[in-house]
């Protein structure tokens, strides 16, 4: 028998019970007659520039070419030139993708837009991802979008039944919210590593805590976030009514923040099983030493956004060893979890290294917890992570002669944010109330950029 069970009072499982799921597309294009669908896909212009990256990008736009239920397709595009912006554009049209809107991120028009942001006093972040989806969200609810999904440009087995079940709960169901759930195998080997070894475990140690102190509040959301069994998955869909009221990271963080917000401000979430064979998209290196790359940078992002929110807004009040105690915590049900997947991967006949995930979850991602802590201590008591940040921006480094606190008053100064913040943006709805035309401006932006580049 299929697993069908629903385990979670607060999100709704759906599942893959049989393979043939035409009615879901007919059902989608019913519902496009009346309500519109827009996709949103944010890339580099390295996504279809690059060929190793090539073959994965031209099978998205095979998949999406017939898709008929939706009313536009944004492609976020970031470090591009206006060359890569012509290539994109020629690329889309010979594989027949209708009605697509390329937002230049770096093109004039689209500059101009964050400048107006940023003089607002709305500063969206650096460069990447969570900006670039940012404005795209922007975009389709200028474009009087009732569902916006959103998937990444380097899935490398994605396939056109995958859509159609991210966006069936909101688009014909109703639900706010829906994210894609799926295995993480590539060539006989586990994938996931984040979620497996360091956000679970760090769940359930945080369970663990709360349950001693009884403290329910919290225990509410860390049972609502357990309840989702891919948090990290980065293919998700929107009800227009709640992302206009939601907030995004604009770092490594942004999956599990945006679980955060749906929590507080969702009426209906939904998961859905994404795909019956295994899933695969890029991995990320692991680096012990460099906390500002790969793996090592996601855990720290993933972990201290998911602790601010805890304790900035959820109220945690936490102990000078929190953290410390913490760490150990989860190290002990890191290790439980370890044991777990070997003996699945024996059940399975796969390919398992016990020592390499033995050593994340001592070194790598223990120590990101520990460095959490760190971030949301006070400036002053973050020498060492001020100093490697420092070393990390090499133009920052002159400041250190004028003495450690000038020093961070400088930067910060200088980054016009707190270097020990977590970046994240505002909502639309609060952007709309102090810009009232900045939908208008933004539709102007993508007519006048189709126009230039065209």
């Amino acid at each position: 028998m299929s697993n069908f069970s629903q385990n979670s009072t607060k999100v709704t499982t759906f599942h893959i019970l049989q393979k043939e799921q035409r009615h879901l597309k007919a059902q989608l294009r019913l519902h496009s007659k009346w309500k519109k669908s827009v996709l949103i896909i944010p890339c580099l212009a390295t996504e279809f520039t690059d060929p190793a990256n090539l073959p994965v990008f031209r099978n998205i736009l095979k998949q999406l070419k017939d898709i008929t239920y939706l009313s536009h397709i944004i492609f976020g595009l970031d470090r591009a030139s206006e060359e890569d912006v012509g290539i994109l554009r020629e690329m889309l049209g010979s594989f027949g993708i209708r009605n697509f809107i390329i937002q230049w991120n770096d093109g004039p028009r689209f500059q101009e837009i964050y400048s107006n942001l940023a003089e607002a006093g709305f500063n969206v972040g650096e460069a990447g991802k969570g900006k670039n989806m940012f404005l795209s969200f922007g975009i389709a609810i200028a474009l009087g979008a009732h569902s916006i999904g959103l998937i990444d440009a380097d899935i490398r087995t994605f396939s056109r039944d995958q859509l159609d079940r991210l966006l069936f709960p909101v688009v014909v169901l109703g639900y706010d919210f829906s994210k894609a759930y799926y295995a993480r195998l590539k060539e006989g080997t586990m994938y996931g590593r984040v979620k497996r070894l360091l956000l679970d475990p760090l769940l359930l140690a945080l369970k663990r805590k709360f349950s001693e102190s009884k403290d329910d509040k919290m225990l509410r959301l860390i049972d609502f976030l357990l309840g989702f069994n891919y948090q990290l998955s980065g293919e998700v869909a929107f009800h227009v009514d709640l992302l206009k009221r939601m907030r995004f990271a604009t770092n490594w963080g942004v999956e599990i923040f945006t679980l955060i917000e749906v929590y507080r401000k969702a009426s209906s979430a939904a998961q859905v099983m994404f795909s019956l064979s295994p899933f695969d998209h890029k991995h990320q290196d692991v680096s012990l030493k460099d906390e500002t790359r790969g793996l090592h940078r996601m855990a720290i992002d993933i972990t201290a956004t998911l602790m601010n929110a805890l304790i900035v807004e959820e109220g945690l009040e936490i102990s000078d060893t929190f953290f410390r105690d913490l760490a150990v915590t989860y190290q002990a049900v890191g290790e439980d979890h370890i044991k777990k997947y070997s003996d699945d991967a024996i059940f399975s006949n796969l390919k398992y290294d016990q020592d390499a995930e033995d050593g994340l979850v001592k070194g790598v991602f223990r120590q990101s917890v520990l460095q959490a802590g760190d971030m949301l201590s006070s400036p002053y008591k973050m020498t060492e992570r001020f100093l490697r940040f420092v070393n990390s921006h090499k133009e920052f480094r002159p400041y250190l002669e004028q003495g450690l606190a000038d020093a961070i008053l400088a930067v910060e100064d200088k980054e016009e944010r707190s270097i020990f913040e977590i970046p994240q943006t505002v909502s639309w709805d609060r952007v709309s109330r102090k810009l009232p035309r900045i939908f208008y401006d933004l539709i102007d932006a993508v007519e006048e950029e189709k126009k230039r580049v065209s």
